[in-house]
């Protein structure tokens, strides 16, 4: 057998790498200084393992021993972060020597863990009283898929405080692709929140939220528009919802200048581009529905209608 590629493989290999120099922007050859995506997705999931200790971890922990096996995670999480900060610094500016600056964004952000422990309980305390179904705090932690997003988030919306760059997005990017709940990191958001299902939905980067905030799955707190581009960075295009504020499945909350008062209740499907006063409830007026008792006349009436209208 030879060896030798054939003619027509070897043109395919030549096309590809001249397509490489049309497009450089889609080459990434130093891999040394390049972000681990899979070292991101590790330090993501050793900083779940403090927040929730002894929720995640392989052994099981005794409290004698747990200053020593939370000092020896903190450790490991420092020189592994470290690391990922300065190639991240490194990255918005290869000119520059990052060492020093990633060291110290590594220690505030790990000096921040407490504070976002408190913050996630009031979360885990509101899933839990808003939802009849979780039957305790233990199955929201494990297998509630927002307080998975919300954690990861707060986490990474301290980064995006501290100004590093790519990793609080690929944090937050990796929760969606888990969760379907895409909450941008630079998103501001109050204590007690509880996201209810929360598939589908979309919160964007400069959306402020209060305190107390229930929101259901389909909900797009977004921009107007995005035609500006670039030009719109740093503009506050998504809404302000205001504390105890409840949104439900599908609505859509759109604008920067767009403030939803303290609360109010958002329903279904609603479509909100202006403010809302506070204590107001909004609702869409339910679609006609054709409700047919009589089986023979909804048998003939269907047969005679090209498309048959039955949505709720």
């Amino acid at each position: 057998m030879s060896n030798k590629i054939d003619a027509p493989i070897n043109d395919i290999v030549t096309a590809i790498v001249a397509s490489y120099r049309q497009d450089e922007y889609l080459i990434k050859v130093d891999a040394k200084n390049q972000i681990s995506k899979e070292s991101i997705i590790d330090i993501l999931e050793r900083l779940r393992s403090l927040i929730y200790i002894g929720f995640f971890t392989q052994k099981p922990l005794k409290f004698d021993s747990i200053e020593y096996y939370v000092g020896e995670q903190v450790e490991d999480l420092a020189y592994n972060l470290q690391k990922q900060i300065r190639l991240a610094l490194r990255h918005r500016n290869p000119e520059g020597d990052w060492a020093k600056e990633a060291a110290w964004v590594t220690r505030q952000f790990l000096s921040r863990l407490p504070a976002i422990r408190s913050i996630l309980a009031t979360d885990v305390e509101a899933s839990y009283e808003g939802d009849p179904a979780a039957s305790d705090k233990d199955e929201i932690i494990l297998s509630y898929p927002g307080i998975h997003a919300i954690t990861v988030n707060r986490l990474a919306h301290e980064l995006y405080l501290l100004g590093v760059p790519l990793i609080p997005r690929m944090m937050t990017e990796h929760a969606h692709s888990l969760t379907g709940i895409d909450i941008h990191p630079g998103a501001t958001i109050g204590h007690h929140f509880f996201i209810d299902h929360g598939t589908g939905l979309v919160i964007g980067e400069t959306t402020v939220i209060g305190n107390y905030v229930k929101i259901y799955q389909g909900v797009t707190l977004g921009a107007l528009s995005t035609r500006g581009g670039h030009l719109l960075d740093g503009v506050k295009r998504h809404p302000t919802i205001e504390s105890h504020v409840t949104i439900y499945a599908g609505a859509s909350i759109l604008g920067g200048s767009t403030i939803i008062g303290e609360g109010v209740v958002i329903g279904s499907n609603a479509f909100i581009t202006t403010s809302i006063p506070e204590r107001t409830k909004v609702s869409v007026k339910n679609t006609d529905l054709r409700l047919m008792t009589d089986k023979s006349q909804a048998d003939a009436e269907f047969l005679q209608d090209e498309f048959w209208d039955y949505s709720i």
